[in-house]
């Protein structure tokens, strides 16, 4: 079996190389480049990311190839995140470039060769009738399923993840045992294609700003100023400038550009119970069970360890999660991930819009 190994320079896909040696294959790694190089200071560590996987490369006897898919990136995902918050929503970077990019252009120009294509996500394959589907990892608290919701069924079937069953841990274990150079590197921290520029000032250069009021829901009272609704998501507390806090933020309007926010460390207006999804998408072909009733499922907002329960009912040719509880910080433009009542499948996902009910 031929695989095309995507590795980063970081801990998780390093690992991976060690992992498919033993498993007998005989990996063809790849070090994507994307990140902005062009843009004032920009600042990535990719020289070191690409001497930390020549070196693994050599240590396996691996052939490596460097691919750029700077213009793909930027014409993809970039522009879906400008987009995305020109409409006053909150884009997911991380979620498109699985779909878009690693498991999207690198197939069409490279990956189309290989019979799979293994990356450094915690997440696993469970095998149904001969078809994939999308496991959660054994580590909970480091499971990427999130970030693949979105991915197709085509892709998922020539995805490859070997980290499933192992926690973060003994994964930090295995680099030192072999004494990779990445074993005690840090996690990286916020959205890959930025380095270190500041992602408020990255949207400030490409959308510029708007200004417009912020104003308290629940009284209508004018308490400042926004330099635009891109800049803010929904429950977003810091940077909002206002006194006599904590000021937490519950609606947009782009309409009438204001910003709405709401006091007090668990303000009433941060919650709701039901999520429309716009252009929900099923993983696999065949949905297990028909959604036109409510079945039982749980279901991410966002990228965290606790899943949360609740129903997917399909209305209308549209979706929407009734939560079994209220919860907040829904913010639009983001994804409502499904996985079944076990916490096993990841079923799909669809961008949050609640403006849909």
């Amino acid at each position: 079996m031929k695989i095309a190994a995507l590795v980063s320079g970081g801990v998780d896909s390093s690992v991976t190389v060690h992992l498919l040696k033993e498993m007998g294959y005989e990996p063809v790694i790849f070090y994507i480049k994307i990140g902005l190089e062009d843009e004032p200071g920009y600042v990535c560590p990719k020289e070191e990311d690409i001497e930390i996987t020549t070196y693994i490369a050599k240590k396996y006897g691996c052939k490596m190839e460097i691919v750029d898919l700077q213009k793909e990136y930027y014409d993809t995902v970039i522009q879906y995140t400008l987009d995305t918050v020109k409409k006053g929503l909150t884009p997911n970077p991380d979620v498109m470039c699985n779909l878009l990019i690693k498991f999207g252009a690198f197939n069409d120009k490279y990956g189309h060769e290989f019979d799979r294509i293994s990356t450094g996500h915690y997440a696993g394959i469970e095998v149904r009738n001969g078809q994939n589907y999308l496991h959660t990892a054994i580590d909970k608290h480091k499971d990427q399923t999130y970030f693949l919701g979105r991915i197709t069924n085509e892709q998922l079937q020539k995805a490859m993840f070997p980290l499933q069953n192992i926690a973060k841990p003994e994964v930090r274990k295995i680099a030192h045992k072999i004494k990779l150079p990445s074993a005690g590197r840090p996690d990286s921290q916020g959205i890959c294609f930025l380095g270190k520029i500041n992602y408020n000032d990255f949207i400030r250069q490409y959308v510029g700003e708007n200004k417009g009021d912020i104003v308290e829901l629940e009284t209508g009272k004018r308490l400042g100023e926004h330099r635009g609704l891109w800049f803010h998501t929904i429950g977003q507390r810091k940077g909002l400038g206002l006194s006599l806090g904590p000021w937490f933020v519950v609606k947009k309007d782009m309409e009438k550009n204001i910003l709405y926010v709401s006091n007090g460390y668990d303000p009433i207006t941060q919650y709701d119970d039901k999520i429309w999804l716009a252009d929900f998408k099923f993983i696999n072909d065949i949905a297990d069970r028909d959604y036109s009733v409510f079945q039982d499922i749980k279901f991410k907002i966002r990228h965290t360890p606790e899943f949360i329960k609740g129903q997917l009912i399909q209305k209308e040719n549209q979706y929407f999660i009734q939560s079994e509880e209220s919860i907040a910080g829904i913010a639009a433009g983001q994804f409502g991930v499904i996985y079944d009542e076990q916490e096993k499948i990841c079923l799909g996902a669809g961008v949050i819009n609640n403006s849909l009910k």
